[in-house]
């Protein structure tokens, strides 16, 4: 399956198990990871990183992402398993 098969280009979001699914939920979800597991970023920024982390989790759990993919960072997975 290729990326325009699951949302083709014309479409920004889509409906899976009843929950929005926007395109770039995933990449948003790595970006943030990498944000909020960077000692060198800020409070603040850390702080930004795991609020969008915990608003997009409903979405990457419709995806079934959990169920294939293992957060590395254990501070990480602990808190997206705590939400």
């Amino acid at each position: 399956m290729k990326a325009q098969d699951l949302l083709p280009d014309h479409l920004n979001q889509a409906d899976v198990n009843g929950v929005v699914v926007r395109k770039g939920t995933v990449g948003a979800f790595l970006a943030n990871a990498r944000i909020w597991t960077d000692r060198r970023s800020s409070a603040q920024g850390r702080a930004d990183a795991e609020r969008d982390i915990v608003d997009a989790l409903p979405a990457l759990r419709a995806l079934g992402i959990f169920e294939v993919l293992e957060i590395r960072d254990a501070a990480l997975r602990s808190m997206v398993e705590a939400n």
